[in-house]
């Protein structure tokens, strides 16, 4: 078995976020984003991960390496310009021998990818793809099933709300057979929702789709990064260790850690700190009295002494001076600076200084 990871986005929609970090080693809970996934698929013994790079590849390559250092074997294609979801596998082709499982690289859940397997092939299937619900199904593009066998029917692109007739939107997941790559014209750009998968209709190619009614989350937006955060360290989604409870040298004995928390060890937490619920990563410096709750902060960060920071997410290397209010919805890029005594309000979204 193999998987191909396309992680070739430049993640705009989590900006400032992405701006110096590509989206599939943003941290969540303090661990590289794609190791979640290659934790997943390791789990249904997949060992052999293409990733299909684009934005700062070397950093990501930097980061991953081959692979070995995680227990999986990892190769590299890089995209000259961009190629859509499908033109990117298509890129891959080379290296792909056999029956491959493709991730969108902003797709977080803990899917029993053995089970996804033995669906498609109870059923012969050229393409499997994992479906999912949602609460408002306008927002995307349904997918419509047979009841009976899973066999898809037909594709609804944010439909209107009398249009709904299900509620299964594309996970971002598929098991795919390698003849899918003739459907794929080589070297430009092409997309599986659009050009792929209505062909395999037309063509009445046996196709099905899997749902899942587990944790699934697409950490492309702040908010919903934020949400992964806080879902992983409260145990709602289970792949890797749970991040450690240890407190640090550096952790002033009246700092108090409530959990569910993960505060790295190297981080230094002065008198009377408060951290509630959230994420702090790397060789922070958390000065007395602050309060950090339901947030992220990224690592080498600082926070002032009676700085409040509430439902918000700190980048790299900022410096948040002393009483300071930071409030919900708030996203500092890295290296972002606030005075003494400011309040940033509900919705900010600052870019980096």
């Amino acid at each position: 078995m193999q998987a191909l990871i396309l992680a070739g986005g430049k993640g705009t929609r989590l900006r400032p976020l992405t701006m110096h970090t590509p989206k599939p080693i943003v941290p969540i809970a303090n661990h590289p984003f794609l190791l979640y996934q290659l934790e997943l698929l390791k789990r249904a013994d997949v060992r052999e991960v293409i990733l299909s790079l684009s934005y700062q590849p070397q950093k990501i390559e930097d980061k991953i390496g081959d692979g070995t250092d995680y227990n999986v074997r990892v190769s590299y294609t890089v995209e000259t310009s961009p190629l859509g979801t499908a033109g990117a596998v298509r890129n891959a082709a080379g290296l792909i021998t056999e029956t491959t499982v493709v991730f969108n690289g902003d797709v977080l859940t803990d899917i029993d990818i053995n089970e996804v397997l033995r669906f498609h092939r109870e059923r012969e299937a050229v393409a499997t793809i994992v479906l999912t619900p949602v609460a408002n199904p306008t927002a995307y593009g349904l997918v419509e099933t047979d009841k009976k066998d899973g066999r898809i029917r037909r594709f609804l692109e944010k439909p209107k709300p009398e249009e709904v007739t299900c509620d299964t939107i594309n996970a971002g997941i598929y098991i795919l057979e390698p003849r899918v790559l003739e459907y794929i014209p080589e070297g430009e750009p092409f997309m599986f929702e659009y050009g792929v998968f209505p062909e395999l209709l037309e063509r009445k190619e046996p196709f099905f789709a899997y749902i899942w009614r587990g944790y699934w989350r697409d950490i492309g937006t702040a908010s919903s990064y934020l949400e992964a955060n806080l879902d992983v360290i409260a145990g709602r989604v289970k792949l890797l260790d749970p991040p450690s409870t240890a407190r640090g040298e550096k952790f002033d004995t009246t700092a108090e850690i409530e959990p569910p928390s993960a505060v790295d060890p190297s981080c230094t937490l002065k008198s009377g700190v408060q951290i509630i619920n959230s994420v702090v990563s790397r060789n922070c410096y958390i000065e007395e009295r602050a309060r950090i709750e339901n947030s992220v902060v990224r690592g080498g960060t600082r926070i002032g002494a009676g700085s409040t920071i509430v439902g918000s997410i700190i980048g790299k290397g900022c410096h948040i001076g002393r009483a300071v209010d930071v409030y919900n919805g708030t996203v500092l890029g890295d290296k972002s600076v606030v005075t003494d005594y400011s309040q940033v309000g509900s919705l900010s979204v600052a870019g980096s200084q």
